[in-house]
């Protein structure tokens, strides 16, 4: 995969499947510290530790349609290919947590990619899943979650285009915002 969006779909279309209720994606930039550090955390059905120690390998998937799983072996690939690693925490009934850290400014490091796309088309298509997504800039924090958006909206519905537009467009402005235009970071 070679944007960090493409990543986070992934990893939450992993947490859909593992029948997550809630999914917390966070990206936390920081210039000044050289990282880029992804998380992804769920409260599916999680794994066990023979499944948690085979996660990463490309050989092992638990879906049953294929034979391999390349997700989390590309984002660990990337990861350290870039400076940083992988960190899975898991256990059965308690949900996943999935780290990924880069160094932010490392020539290998992916770029990130239409995130705020990539949210809003999580939201789109998993209207019952309360996705909530976090945005860190040298520690100015902006969120928005798919609760809140339904809350707002009142009887219009989620799953709207036009409400999709103006949810990418809304992650869009408020980052843009926290970053401040800063110097040296990735067009969002």
């Amino acid at each position: 995969m070679k944007e960090i969006g493409l990543h986070i779909m992934d990893i939450v279309q992993n947490s859909i499947r593992a029948g997550a209720g809630e999914i917390t994606v966070t990206l936390n930039e920081s210039v000044t510290d050289d990282t880029l550090i992804l998380t992804v955390a769920d409260n599916g059905k999680g794994m066990d530790e023979e499944t948690l120690r085979k996660a990463t390998d490309p050989w092992f998937t638990s879906r049953t349609t294929r034979k391999v799983g390349l997700g989390l072996p590309l984002l660990q690939m990337n990861a350290s290919l870039s400076g940083g690693g992988v960190t899975i925490d898991s256990s059965p009934g308690t949900g996943t947590t999935v780290t990924a850290s880069f160094r932010y400014t490392h020539v290998d490091r992916p770029p990130l990619g239409d995130v705020s796309g990539t949210i809003a088309l999580m939201i789109l298509s998993n209207p019952s899943i309360n996705i909530v997504y976090s945005h860190i800039c040298e520690g100015t924090v902006w969120s928005i979650s798919t609760s809140e958006i339904k809350e707002a909206l009142g009887e219009e519905a989620v799953t709207d285009l036009t409400i999709v537009r103006q949810i990418r467009e809304i992650i869009n402005e408020n980052v843009a915002e926290i970053r401040n235009f800063q110097p040296g970071y990735d067009k969002y």
